[in-house]
């Protein structure tokens, strides 16, 4: 599985590097705070599969990294994506170590 640190994401971002930043949590927790990118919940990725990307990079997150790499585990092995990353840690990562001020749920 692809794995993505949150500092090569944000380094991609200031670099304006294109790529699709999916966030698989609940709407709830989006509410709290999120990173930006389209909101996927993870219970919906099926129905909504037209939305992510095959032309780019794409980069799958939650909270902690748990639910993203079961998404990223079944876009590339079910459903043949190729680039597709996992970010490590989640938004509690990027929190963390990127940006402070974004609250976590």
């Amino acid at each position: 599985m692809n794995i993505i640190e949150v500092k090569t994401l944000n380094k991609w971002r200031k670099d304006n590097i294109v790529h699709q930043l999916i966030d698989v949590r609940e709407s709830w927790e989006v509410e709290v705070g999120n990173m930006g990118g389209i909101h996927i919940p993870m219970n919906e990725l099926l129905e909504s599969i037209e939305l992510v990307r095959r032309d780019i990079p794409v980069v799958v997150h939650c909270k902690s990294g748990a639910r993203s790499a079961a998404v990223v585990h079944h876009l590339t092995i079910q459903l043949g994506y190729e680039n597709v990353y996992d970010l490590r840690g989640g938004i509690i990562a990027w929190a963390s170590e990127v940006d402070p001020n974004i609250e976590v749920a």
